[in-house]
């Protein structure tokens, strides 16, 4: 267990020199071998965050992303058997990484890119049909005590950049030249069938959206959302990326018999 631990901890220092106790099968320098595994960790787990970050690497330049990515790696080594799990604090170092203080949305777009992540992986939660959305628009009190469910892979992230302009221009949807990154955008999460999507909601949309994850019925969300909400636009938004999975309805209520 004592050479266990030291050689984890080697693997992440560079400094620190080669746990005693390794031995070679054909007796090579021990030292010279475990360089050359140490290397390889650190260059896989950057590899790892490159593949999790695509936009943050765009944003950089590969080379400062890859400093920035090591430095990550010697510092926070993974804690999980799944690659995919790593990374999950790599927005909040970026925030204290002082040479990305020129790119400040960097830890935003960070936050936004796990996100991404994490939806590519929720569980798969089937829509409902709009026809049973529609059916209650006859039935406008039911309607609005109805909590609306909404899929796992939902996700809002707030941010004084705009974030959602920024990556839907390295998706080749807009025009870099043309976002103005310094503009606050709230940033919506969602999977549409097999693809992930990050759409810009207006600030009310995100704030109804908020309230109806935590559980709250959509005439309660709506009103707390305030008046520039506007309702039919934000429930059309859901509906048409199935982010709608389930209705729960109140019971109705029946007048006793004479």
């Amino acid at each position: 267990m004592r050479l266990h631990t030291a050689f984890c901890a080697a693997l992440f220092d560079a400094d620190a020199p080669c746990p005693t106790g390794l031995k070679t099968w054909n007796g090579s320098d021990p030292a010279l071998r475990f360089a050359v595994h140490r290397n390889n960790v650190v260059v896989s787990l950057v590899d790892a965050l490159a593949a999790t970050f695509p936009v943050c690497c765009a944003l950089t330049g590969p080379e400062f992303f890859r400093a920035m990515a090591r430095s990550f790696v010697t510092r926070r080594p993974p804690r999980s058997r799944r690659l995919v799990d790593y990374g999950d604090g790599f927005a909040d170092f970026i925030a204290t990484f002082r040479p990305a203080d020129p790119v400040p949305y960097l830890a935003d777009m960070a936050r936004l890119e796990r996100l991404c992540l994490a939806a590519t992986h929720a569980a798969d939660a089937a829509a409902i049909a709009p026809t049973t959305f529609t059916a209650l628009l006859a039935r406008p009190d039911r309607l609005a005590a109805a909590r609306l469910r909404l899929q796992p892979a939902l996700a809002i992230l707030p941010s004084r950049f705009a974030v959602a302009d920024l990556w839907a221009a390295h998706q080749g949807a807009l025009e870099l030249a043309d976002v103005e990154p310094y503009r606050p955008q709230q940033a919506l999460v969602v999977r549409h069938g097999l693809q992930t999507k990050v759409l810009r909601l207006p600030a009310a949309t995100a704030a109804f959206v908020n309230r109806l994850r935590a559980g709250e019925t959509l005439a309660d969300a709506a009103a707390a959302a305030g008046t520039r909400l506007d309702l039919a636009a934000a429930l059309a938004t859901l509906l048409r990326h199935d982010a709608i999975v389930g209705l729960d309805l109140p019971e109705e209520e029946h007048a006793p018999p004479p």
